[in-house]
This record gives structure tokens, C-alpha cells and sequence, in this order.
């Protein structure tokens, strides 16, 4: 995985670096569209006269603007976009080998035998157990990510003592090899004669992976916020509670889910950070890991497809809360009316607005 991502990496450099040195990036037009722009403006005083002559169309124009480099930079998106899905496209095919097939191809048959074998095991690998605590895991480092990183967002937004070695301290686990993270972790566990299993010491690990992310965005999502906002609705008599409540947890919405989104993808196939601190009861991916060692069956190509699909579902359930929100918005821009002064999404900032009017 490592040499292809290289050798992808080496290929758009080599393609950069043909574009600048040969000028294709912002190369003239080619002879004909020259040809084409000069016809079109020597005969512009006689279109008007005459009323005969036309530009050319968009298509035209964009097919004449088309150079080299376009059709290289297109190649190299193609091979980009095959060697990220390719593996996955494979595995999807795979998973319907028939009862007698193996783990490569040809296929012996196509059947769902092995999606069978994934919730009523008769050999090796039970990932039942293992998917359920790898979504408990996945689901509690979802919220506690996404609230230390609301609470962050906030924190910064006003500064205090600190700040700065905090910040760093934070984003410092993201440079820290995943591995190490592992090892430490469980060192500590055993110094303090602790057992660590995937609901402790697991949870440390995975929170030292998603926090930084969860931080970062949410820092970047307040920097956009506009104080001005906050400040009319403490105008209108918001207390401190109501202008968070109703200001600024709805604009910081969309923020938040992508936030939770990233805990939970990250934390539900996070493999180096777990695979020395789960104790006696794996997770989804340290149990994969394992069965590949010793066991593997296109089971395993069956299990990887049920949850690339659930990891989708995932997806575009949050692709549809933020629908949701964007619509239930809109529409309170455009149909909602009038909102009386004193109040916000029909309620009373404060007891004293209404009486003081």
C-alpha cells in the first residue's frame, strides 16, 4: 500500500513538474482557437452591420482550449480514483464466491454463503461480539468527541493562560507513531496494575487519535462565527445560556456533526491504537487482523462488505441530518415570517423583553 501510494505521489509530481517546465498550465491557445478568437473579433464589426456572423459555442471553445496537460492531469485522476476503489470493488466481488471458492480469483460459483457464515459462524471468527464493541467504542468516542471539541471551539474563541502549549499538546498525538500510542498506554496500565481492555484503555487510545481532528475543525468553524451575531441577540435580552442555546449551537450545527461523523469513522476501524490494549475481547478490526493470520475465509470479504455498506449508511444518514438542517433553515428564512422583537424560533428571550415594550 505504501510503494503504490509513492508511486502515485511520484506520478503527479512528474506530472507537475512537465507542466511548469513545458508551460502547459498556462500555455496559449492552440492555433485554432486563436484562428478562431481572431475571426471572431475582425468579424464583430460586421455582425453587428450585417447580423450574420456568430461566436463560437461554449463546447467549441472548451474543446479547442483542451491541451496536453488536461488529458495527462485526466489519466492520473483515473489511476488515482482505480487504485483507490479497485481494492474495494474486489472485495465486494469476492464476497459472493461460492461455497467452494477460496480467497482469490477465478470464482468457484456465486452464492451468499459466506454472509451466512458472518452471523452463524461454523469455523473460526465470530465477528458478532467484535462488532458490537467495536460500535459501542465507535459511538462513545463519537460523543465525547464531539463535546470536548464544542467545548474547545468555545474555550479558544475567548483565549485563556495556556492556550497555545494546550493546542499543541493536543495535535502533538497525531505526529506520535499509532504504535507507540499502544504501547504506551498499556505500560501505564500495567505500571498502575490496571488491566486494560478495549473499554479503557481502548478508549484513551482511540480519543488520542480522533480529539486532535475534532479540535481542528471545530477551531476552524468558530474562527467563521460572527461575534456581531451573538452581540444582537444579547441586544434582544439574551442571557448567556439562550444566545448559546439558540445562536450558536445552530450555526455550529452542521461543525458538530461532521465532527461526530470523523469520531466515529476513525474510531470504528482504528486497528494500531487498539491492537495491544483489548484485552480478552477484540474489536472489529483486531479480530480481522487475527483471523487473516490463521483462518482466513471469503467470510472475510463478506464481513468487509456489510460494513463498508453500514460505514456508507453512516455517511448519508449524516449527509441527510445536515439536509435536514439546511431545508428546516431555508425555510424559516423564506416561509418563517416576521420574528417578534424579544423573541427567537418563537421564544421569549427574557421575562423583562415583552413587559418593557
Amino acid at each position: 500500500m505504501s510503494v503504490g501510494v509513492l508511486i502515485i505521489v511520484i506520478i503527479i509530481a512528474v506530472v507537475g513538474v512537465y507542466q511548469w517546465m513545458t508551460g502547459t498550465a498556462s500555455a496559449p491557445r492552440p492555433a485554432a482557437a486563436t484562428a478562431a478568437a481572431t475571426g471572431a473579433a475582425t468579424s464583430s464589426g460586421a455582425s453587428d452591420e450585417e447580423g450574420t456572423a456568430s461566436a463560437p459555442t461554449p463546447i467549441a471553445v472548451r474543446e479547442m482550449a483542451r491541451t496536453k496537460g488536461y488529458y495527462i492531469r485526466w489519466t492520473v485522476f483515473v489511476l488515482f480514483t482505480a487504485f483507490l476503489y479497485g481494492p474495494l470493488i474486489v472485495v465486494m466481488v469476492l464476497s459472493f464466491q461460492g461455497p467452494d471458492g477460496g480467497l482469490t480469483f477465478p470464482m468457484q460459483g456465486t452464492s451468499i454463503a459466506w454472509f451466512r457464515e458472518v452471523f452463524n459462524p461454523t469455523f473460526v471468527g465470530d465477528f458478532r461480539a467484535p462488532f458490537g464493541r467495536s460500535l459501542i467504542l465507535a459511538i462513545v468516542v463519537m460523543i465525547i468527541t464531539s463535546f470536548v471539541a464544542f467545548l474547545a471551539g468555545l474555550a479558544y474563541r475567548r483565549g485563556f493562560a495556556g492556550s497555545g502549549a494546550v493546542f499543541y499538546l493536543t495535535v502533538a498525538s497525531l505526529i506520535v507513531p499509532s504504535f507507540l500510542v499502544s504501547m504506551g498506554i498499556g505500560l501505564g496500565f500495567t505500571g498502575l496494575n490496571m488491566l486494560a481492555s478495549w473499554w479503557s484503555a481502548g478508549l484513551g487510545a482511540h480519543l488520542t487519535w480522533t480529539l486532535p481532528f475534532g479540535v481542528l475543525i471545530m477551531l476552524a468553524i468558530f474562527a467563521r462565527l460572527d461575534r456581531s451575531i451573538e452581540e444582537a441577540a444579547r441586544d434582544q435580552g439574551a442571557t448567556p445560556w439562550q444566545n448559546l442555546r439558540h445562536v450558536v449551537i445552530p450555526i455550529v450545527a452542521p461543525g458538530l456533526i461532521a465532527v461526530a461523523l470523523f469520531g466515529f469513522t476513525l474510531s470504528y476501524d482504528e486497528y494500531a491504537r487498539t491492537s495491544l490494549l483489548t484485552g480478552q475481547g477484540n474489536t472489529m478490526p483486531v479480530e480481522m487482523v487475527a483471523v487473516t493470520g490463521t483462518a482466513a475465509r471469503p467470510s472475510l470479504y463478506a464481513i468487509g462488505t456489510l460494513t463498508t455498506v453500514f460505514s456508507l449508511a453512516i455517511i448519508f444518514l449524516t449527509f441527510g441530518i445536515l439536509y435536514a438542517i439546511s431545508r428546516r433553515r431555508a425555510g424559516g428564512l423564506m416561509g418563517g415570517g416576521a420574528v417578534p422583537e424579544g423573541e427567537i424560533y418563537g421564544t421569549k428571550l427574557t421575562g423583562s423583553a415583552g413587559t418593557d415594550q
